[in-house]
């Protein structure tokens, strides 16, 4: 049956669902544009245009998600967020569903897709150049400025989406900045994305999806000479929320 069903769902993910990915993020990225170009608030502008084009994108999939520790999240608190990194849908779920302000660190590759890009150059996202290191730090500390009044900054450590869904080796980034601007880090886990769309593949199908938000991490115990201890710490609470839901959701 799920080989059936796997059939009759392509001809919907080339005609249905990747013409209307494609017009919305035009659209929105547009509007995003045209608002923040006329001094409109970004915070305004993040919502109406990049939870509204999560949320359409994930409901024509569609991918049905679940919010758990909603409750962990103080709104006028600024936080260095870190979440796994499984798919693409990542973005959908993190946009869509975490209900507070924040700012992505993107790879620089994506500063180039049209109406997306410089819709989130716009809106202040901070893009890294990862084959320049120095560039790279250049771009966090100028992001410091804009991580106050309930802005969070948010990271996928991992630095790339992970091929099984396990986790891999954590950048120091976040943690650095965390640790420089004394703000909690609030864990995040992403589960059931990978199965939707796997890395590396255009296979998608619809399927649900879980964010967990995990109590905030004070820094208050950590420093920049025990930033490994600091990162470790952080990557077993992610894990946890991971083994915790092993094949709960997404299959």
């Amino acid at each position: 049956m799920k080989k059936i069903l796997h059939v009759l769902y392509k001809p919907y993910r080339w005609f249905v669902f990747l013409p209307f990915l494609l017009s919305s993020t035009v659209i929105f990225g547009s509007i995003a544009v045209i608002l923040l170009t006329f001094s409109v608030n970004t915070k305004f502008v993040s919502l109406v245009c990049g939870v509204l084009w999560s949320r359409l994108n994930s409901y024509i999939t569609p991918m049905f998600v679940k919010v758990a520790g909603r409750e962990n999240i103080k709104k006028k608190q600024s936080y260095v967020i870190v979440s796994n990194h499984q798919s693409h849908f990542d973005i959908f779920v993190l946009y869509g569903w975490i209900g507070i302000d924040f700012k992505w660190v993107m790879k620089q590759e994506l500063r180039i897709i049209p109406f997306f890009g410089l819709a989130c150059e716009k809106l202040g996202f901070i893009f890294i150049d990862r084959s320049n290191k120095g560039a790279a730090l250049a771009s966090l500390n100028e992001a410091k400025e804009k991580i106050v009044g309930g802005t969070s900054v948010l990271f996928f450590p991992e630095g790339t989406r992970s091929t099984t869904g396990e986790l891999i080796d954590f950048k120091k980034g976040a943690f650095k900045m965390a640790l420089d601007l004394d703000l909690p880090v609030l864990p995040l886990t992403i589960v059931g994305t990978k199965y939707i769309l796997p890395n590396k593949t255009l296979d998608l199908l619809p399927g649900r999806a879980k964010l967990k938000i995990h109590k905030p991490i004070d820094t208050s115990n950590y420093s920049h000479d025990n930033i490994e201890v600091f990162m470790s710490d952080v990557k077993e609470v992610i894990r946890g929320g991971l083994e915790d839901e092993v094949g709960s959701v997404g299959k």
